[in-house]
C-alpha cells in the first residue's frame, strides 16, 4: 500500500505529499528492532522511552517512510508528523489491514475486577451459539484456533489490528476484549468500533499511573464514550457498583442501550443461588425469560461474572440456552481460583486477586468452604513492585481479616526492594490483628503456608495467579505458583495422585 494511502484519516500537523514522497510500504512498525526493508516506521512518545530517537536507525534497516509525534524530520524520506503518535499508529494501523474490525462483532470489557473470567465466559458462551472469533486478555490470546502469549492485557493498536486481521482470515465473525484503563488512556483503542462495552467494577488499583479515582474513572470511561469510532451499541453494567450508576446516565446520553446485572432490580440478576466447592447453580433472570445456570466457577463474585457475559450475550444476540451451555462449558479459567492436588488433605488455591477488593473476595469465599469443617483459611500474598504504594497497607489489612495466618511476601518487586514493599504492606496486616510471617523468597513462603496447613484447611497464593514469571531488579526468572505449590506438596509426600491443576 501506497504511503499516503495509508495517512487517509489520521491527524496530520505536516506531511511531504510529493509523488517522490509516496512510496510502496510492506510493513508499520513502532519498534525500530523489527524495520525490515519497505517498513513505515511509527515513531512515538510511549510513558518510560520515546520511539523518536531511533528514527535514524530505523532508516538504516530499511524503513522507507516515518510518522512522527515529534518536530525532527529526517532527511528527504517520506514522512509525517502528527500531534497524536499512538492515535496515528491506530488509523495508520487500520487502514493497512484493510479495517478488520469492523468486519466484527467486538465486545470490550474494563473493570478492576473480573476481566478476565467474563471474557473467558463470553467467548465460551459465543462458542455455544456457533461463533467464532479472538480473545484478547491479560490471561492470554486466542486466534484463529491458536493459543497465543500474553505480554500485555490489551496490545498496541498495531498488533490489535493484526489479530483482528487473522480473525476475519479464519472466518471468525466475533472478537472478545479485556480493555485496561491504561489502553484507553494511551489510545490504543483509538478508531475501534466496540459493539458492547461492558463494565464489571472499580475498586483502588492503578493510582500510580492515574494518580486518583477520578482519573481513573475517566479513563474507564472511554470505551463507553467512543474514541475515533461511535459510542458502544450496548453498555452492560453492575448495578451495584457506584461507578457503574453514573455510567449509565452516561451511556444513555451517548444513545447506547443499556442492560443491567446485579442484584434483585437489575435487568440480569439471579435467584436460588447454591454455591459448593464443586460449582455454582442458579436461576439466571433475564428480560428474554429464566433459564438455569450451572457452573464450574466457584463463588459469589463468579455469579456477578456469569451475569455479566449472560447480559453481553444476549446482546450479541446469543439464545438463553446458548449462555446455559457456554457456561456449563468453561471448567477453569487459569490463574484465577485453581486448585493444586496431590492428594493432600487440605486445599490449595492459585489467584490473581492483586487488590484489596479482590483478597476481600478471595477469603471470603475461602472461608464459605472451611467453616462446615473448622478449617482454616492461610494466605499468602505480595504487592506488585513500581505500582501504587499506597494500595499495599489496604491489601494487608484485607488479608488479615480474612485469615487465620498469613504469610507475607514478595509479588513482582521490579525495581524495588522487596523488603520495603513488605514493611508498607505490614502496617495493614497488623491492623487486622491476624497472626503472620513475613518471608521475602516467595518459594519459600508458599512452602512456609503450605507447611502449615492441617486436614481440613484452605491455603490461598494470592497475587500472580496464571503468571510464569517473577520479576525482580535482578531480571525475570521463571516462576509459576501453581508449579512451585505442586512441587512443594511432592517434597512434603503428597505423591498418592498426579499434581494437577483443577477449579
Amino acid at each position: 500500500m501506497k504511503f499516503l494511502e495509508l495517512l487517509d484519516g489520521v491527524e496530520l500537523v505536516a506531511s511531504r505529499t510529493q509523488a517522490a514522497h509516496n512510496p510502496e510500504v510492506s510493513a508499520i512498525e513502532y519498534d525500530s528492532r523489527r524495520v525490515k526493508p519497505g517498513t513505515l516506521f511509527v515513531a512515538m512518545r510511549g510513558e518510560t522511552s520515546d520511539g523518536n530517537r531511533f528514527i535514524d536507525h530505523a532508516i538504516a534497516a530499511g524503513a522507507v517512510a516515518v510518522v512522527t509525534d515529534s518536530d525532527h524530520e529526517p532527511g528527504e524520506i517520506a514522512c509525517a508528523r502528527v500531534q497524536h503518535g499512538r492515535r496515528a499508529l491506530a488509523t495508520l494501523s487500520a487502514n493497512f489491514y484493510k479495517h478488520p474490525a469492523s468486519k466484527l462483532g467486538i465486545t470490550g470489557i474494563t473493570g478492576t475486577n473480573g476481566k478476565s473470567t467474563t471474557a473467558f465466559l463470553i467467548e465460551a458462551i459465543l462458542r455455544a451459539a456457533g461463533r467464532n472469533g479472538a480473545l484478547v486478555g491479560t490471561i492470554e490470546y486466542h486466534v484463529g484456533g491458536k493459543v497465543l502469549p500474553a505480554p500485555h492485557t490489551t496490545p498496541e493498536s498495531l498488533d490489535l489490528q493484526r489479530l483482528f486481521c487473522e480473525t476475519v482470515a479464519a472466518s471468525g465473525t466475533e472478537a472478545v476484549m479485556e480493555v485496561s484503563s491504561h489502553a484507553l488512556a494511551q489510545g490504543r483503542t483509538y478508531g475501534i468500533p466496540f459493539d458492547v462495552a461492558v463494565f464489571t467494577n472499580l475498586t483502588r488499583d492503578h493510582l500510580d499511573y492515574h494518580k486518583s479515582m477520578e482519573e481513573y474513572f475517566a479513563a474507564k470511561k472511554i470505551l463507553f464514550a467512543g474514541s475515533g469510532a461511535p459510542p458502544p451499541r450496548v453498555a452492560v453494567l453492575n448495578s451495584d457498583d457506584e461507578y457503574a450508576m453514573k455510567l449509565a446516565e452516561f451511556s444513555k446520553s451517548h444513545s447506547s442501550e443499556i442492560l443491567t446485572y446485579g442484584g434483585s432490580k437489575a435487568d440480569f440478576h439471579a435467584t436460588k443461588v447454591e454455591i459448593t466447592p464443586r460449582g455454582t447453580r442458579f436461576h439466571l433472570n433475564s428480560p428474554r425469560g429464566d433459564v438455569a445456570i450451572s457452573s464450574s466457577l466457584i463463588g459469589r463474585v463468579n455469579v456477578y461474572n456469569i451475569l455479566a457475559a449472560s447480559a453481553a450475550g444476549v446482546a450479541r444476540g446469543c439464545s438463553l440456552e446458548s449462555i446455559a451451555a457456554g457456561v456449563a462449558a468453561l471448567k477453569a479459567v487459569p490463574g484465577r481460583f485453581e486448585g493444586v492436588d496431590c492428594g493432600q488433605p487440605f486445599t490449595v488455591i492459585v489467584d490473581y486477586a492483586h487488590t484489596d477488593d479482590a483478597l476481600r473476595n478471595l477469603t471470603s469465599l475461602a472461608r464459605e468452604f472451611v467453616k462446615q469443617n473448622s478449617g482454616r483459611v492461610i494466605t499468602v500474598f505480595g504487592c506488585g513492585g513500581d505500582r501504587d504504594r499506597t494500595k499495599r497497607p489496604l491489601m494487608g489489612e484485607a488479608a488479615g481479616k480474612g485469615s487465620d495466618f498469613v504469610v507475607l511476601t514478595s509479588d513482582n518487586p521490579r525495581s524495588e526492594d522487596p523488603l520495603a514493599i513488605i514493611n508498607d504492606a505490614v502496617v495493614g496486616l497488623q491492623r487486622s490483628g491476624a497472626r503472620y510471617k513475613t518471608e521475602p523468597d516467595r518459594r519459600a513462603a508458599i512452602a512456609l503456608a503450605i507447611g502449615e496447613a492441617r486436614s481440613d484447611d484452605i491455603v490461598l497464593i494470592a497475587g500472580k495467579g496464571h503468571e510464569k514469571i517473577q520479576i525482580s531488579r535482578t531480571g525475570t526468572t521463571p516462576f509459576d505458583d501453581r508449579e512451585v505449590a505442586a512441587g512443594v506438596l511432592r517434597e512434603l509426600g503428597y505423591t498418592n495422585s498426579a499434581a494437577k491443576v483443577t477449579a
